[in-house]
């Protein structure tokens, strides 16, 4: 009776107060349970516009000129003799082996430049211009454009020989029945058996948006900021290099292995390893590695990209009096940089979310030029590009036993993240379409990704649905 008093003197609103705790424990319950239950996931490619395409700002009339004439040339489509229905007049020199036509094929998400699109291309060039090649069993209509690499050369069996690295393209289709290619018969790769033998690696398309300011990065200050944060670095196991060139010594930053010095040499190799165009650069015509080309099918004069060449009547003679890869260049210098969205409270705490975990350690969220550009006059321009342009160990897992330069077998340039948001594959042989995926799989064996990993896994599912909301924000 006293308890009861008490009770009633003490706490007159007991019963409510107790049922609206007992209401306050069931949504922290349910709270718990949501939490368990919610599961961070990439949102997808971000709608709306492309925020990549078109010119730098800041360009003079000259070069405004010069990129529309330009970006026509990457746009031109090939055929043998450049006379064929549906290529562009002139444009000649395609194959004898080749993955693509033209370098907006595949150059093309979220805009011109970009890299794979949502339908591949790569299924339509089997049988252009009335080729007769066979679509590889990997080359997937809504897969990503991919260009192949053996790991090693093979024997007359087609059995990889160990110790003997190959790492060149062999490139899926020859223009063997094609109706300007009389005489000229090969046989595409055996793509199957070396799959089955597992001496198949591939390489997707890199955006070249925003490539000439890369190019105007300094050597210091690509130096400097690897060698920034170095506590951290180490903590977290992250070490980094540089690929350098063998002729100069100076920093290569182009490709996915950073093999390339500058963006005429990436257009050069490209238009002869991917198109099959002989250049003022590479100025042969290309075999598959280890094999030796058929006169029959060595169908042009070399080196087949000339000046005056397809596009040589654009109106802007700066432009028509150069060579088609010198255009390639000069479209890539001149395009514009990704534009990410608006930033929202989201997507900011996944900016902070992407510092705490160290992933910008690797993909440096911006560096500073520390030159001036030659082409717009301006200095310390901030390059947005979310990389340090480093080769970093990525492990066992994403290892393709490929060395090119100073990069080995499972060493890659830290890929820019800018314009991520809107790009559909990924990694350096686009395995997946999830972002969340891709970062997972920078964890295996000998990975300097692994602190980072680490962390991120111990993140809160809101906190990592946050950082995958602000990477598609990029």
């Amino acid at each position: 009776m006293k308890l009861k008093i008490a009770t009633a003197v003490v706490c007159p609103n007991a019963k409510k107060w107790l049922t609206v705790m007992a209401a306050v424990a069931v949504l922290f319950c349910v709270a718990l349970g949501a939490e368990a239950q919610f599961q961070a996931s990439d949102p997808g490619v971000r709608q709306g516009p492309p925020g990549a395409g078109g010119m730098r700002s800041g360009l003079s009339w000259f070069y405004q000129q010069f990129f529309a004439a330009s970006q026509t040339r990457f746009e031109a489509i090939d055929s043998v003799s450049g006379n064929e229905p549906g290529s562009t007049r002139g444009a000649g020199g395609l194959g004898p082996r080749f993955n693509g036509i033209s370098c907006s094929g595949c150059h093309i998400q979220p805009a011109i430049g970009g890299s794979s699109p949502a339908f591949n291309p790569q299924i339509g060039f089997a049988t252009v211009f009335g080729g007769n090649n066979q679509v590889p069993s990997f080359i997937l209509a809504n897969g990503p454009v991919r260009e192949v690499r053996f790991k090693n050369f093979t024997d007359e069996r087609g059995v990889p020989i160990s110790g003997s690295p190959d790492g060149g393209v062999h490139d899926l289709f020859t223009v063997t029945g094609m109706r300007d290619a009389a005489g000229c018969a090969l046989a595409q790769p055996p793509f199957d058996q070396q799959i089955a033998q597992n001496n198949v690696v591939f390489r997707i398309p890199t955006p070249v948006f925003g490539l000439g300011l890369v190019e105007d990065i300094s050597e210091s200050q690509l130096t400097a900021n690897l060698e920034s944060d170095a506590w951290r670095k180490e903590a977290l196991g992250i070490r980094g290099t540089f690929n350098r060139s063998g002729n100069d010594g100076t920093i290569t930053r182009f490709g996915w292995k950073a093999q390339n010095k500058s963006g005429l040499l990436f257009a050069g190799e490209a238009y002869n390893v991917e198109i099959g165009v002989t250049n003022d650069l590479m100025p042969n015509e290309r075999p598959s590695p280890g094999e030796t080309l058929p006169n029959s099918c060595l169908l042009n004069p070399i080196n087949e990209d000339v000046e005056s060449g397809p596009a040589g009547n654009s109106g802007f003679p700066s432009s028509d009096l150069m060579s088609d890869i010198v255009n390639f260049a000069m479209f890539m210098r001149l395009t514009a940089p990704p534009t990410p969205s608006s930033p929202t409270p989201d997507t900011q705490r996944g900016a902070q979310v992407f510092v705490s975990v160290g992933c910008n350690e690797c993909h440096t969220p911006s560096i500073t030029t520390g030159t001036t550009s030659a082409i717009t006059g301006e200095t310390n321009v901030a390059v947005n590009a979310f990389s340090d342009f480093a080769l970093h160990h990525m492990g066992r897992d994403l290892a393709d036993g490929v060395t090119q330069g100073q990069a080995g077998p499972d060493q890659f340039r830290t890929a820019p993240l800018w314009g991520v948001g809107q790009r559909i594959f990924f990694l350096h042989d686009g395995r997946t379409s999830d972002l969340l995926q891709a970062i997972q799989a920078h964890a295996s064996s000998g990975s300097e990704a692994n602190g980072s990993i680490g962390l991120f896994n111990g993140l809160s599912p809101w906190q990592q649905q946050s950082l995958l909301d602000f990477l598609r924000s990029l």
